[in-house]
């Protein structure tokens, strides 16, 4: 029966390691293998069940920004660690290694541009950064952008991809929830339209503040939305929960936000909600308005 039968050779050495890894990703909401560059192509969502994987914060810009352009802001902040706190690991140390692995210096990123021609300020977490915690830095950096947004008369989003308020930094992170909310207020009085973007996972102080504050409320498909998770309230209240607690549908149907939109069609969604709030598009260039009003030979 060896006839019929072809056998492979082991492949040893440079032979066996010709397809680099990280080519192909497994959805975990449908199980199909996906071309990696086909994901980033739909916007890391998957084409067959439409599950949404997670952007990193820069990634969230460029698919917000129009030609993925911004301005960023403020981005040599970073944490003093104020508490000198210390766990299973330093804080000072677990900064450092945090922010060698992504790039950043904390876990946020705020930058200017445009949406669809619409001036803007985009904020958005970066979960990977010590799962998107909010600590002084975040709060800070979500001021200054609702102060620049004042400023330049522009609308606001928030993209929230966070597991909370930071331990590491005890009552002064839970202080940001009132500075950040205050700062929303001030830009509420000025009749600036503010989005806030949740997106899995969204818990914890950040749910708790200013992302249920936007005067439209956004959520991706799935995504996880609460103070608590599940497992602990469960634990709590000693029930079980119903299917799909605390995701965005669930919500959605309880009014607690008010759109569930694809991450496809969120950039579209944006720009006509920002423009039925009033939102004006960027002026014209000065060379640009001269010769539009130059007469015709």
């Amino acid at each position: 029966m060896a006839w019929f039968k072809k056998t492979r050779k082991p492949i040893k050495g440079d032979a066996a390691r010709s397809v680099p890894e990280g080519l192909w990703v497994k959805c975990p909401g449908c199980k199909q293998v996906i071309y990696n560059k086909d994901l980033a192509a739909n916007l890391q969502v998957c084409p067959k069940c439409a599950h949404h994987f997670r952007l990193s914060a820069a990634e969230r810009l460029r698919s917000l920004f129009d030609e993925g352009a911004w301005v960023e802001h403020d981005a040599d902040l970073r944490s003093n660690d104020p508490l000198t706190f210390a766990d299973t690991k330093a804080y000072k140390d677990r900064l450092a290694a945090t922010q060698k692995a992504t790039g950043l210096k904390d876990a946020i990123i705020v930058g200017s541009g445009q949406l669809d021609g619409l001036p803007i300020v985009i904020a958005a977490m970066e979960y990977a950064f010590i799962g998107g915690s909010m600590g002084v830095v975040m709060g800070e950096k979500l001021t200054r952008a609702a102060e620049r947004a004042l400023a330049e008369r522009c609308p606001l989003i928030i993209v929230s991809c966070s597991g909370g308020a930071r331990m590491m930094e005890g009552a002064l992170s839970l202080m940001q929830m009132a500075k950040v909310s205050a700062a929303l207020s001030r830009l509420d009085k000025a009749c600036l339209p503010f989005i806030s973007l949740l997106t899995d996972p969204t818990t914890g102080g950040v749910t708790a503040s200013f992302a249920m504050l936007g005067d439209l409320n956004i959520a991706e498909p799935k995504a996880l939305i609460g103070f608590a998770g599940p497992r602990v309230i469960e634990q709590t209240i000693r029930q079980k929960l119903p299917d799909g607690f605390q995701r965005s549908e669930f919500l959605l149907e309880r009014g607690m936000i008010d759109l569930v939109v694809d991450r496809r069609q969120l950039k579209s969604t944006l720009a006509q909600s920002l423009r039925f709030m009033g939102a004006a598009p960027a002026p014209a260039p000065p060379e640009a308005s001269a010769a539009a009003e130059q007469p015709a030979p």
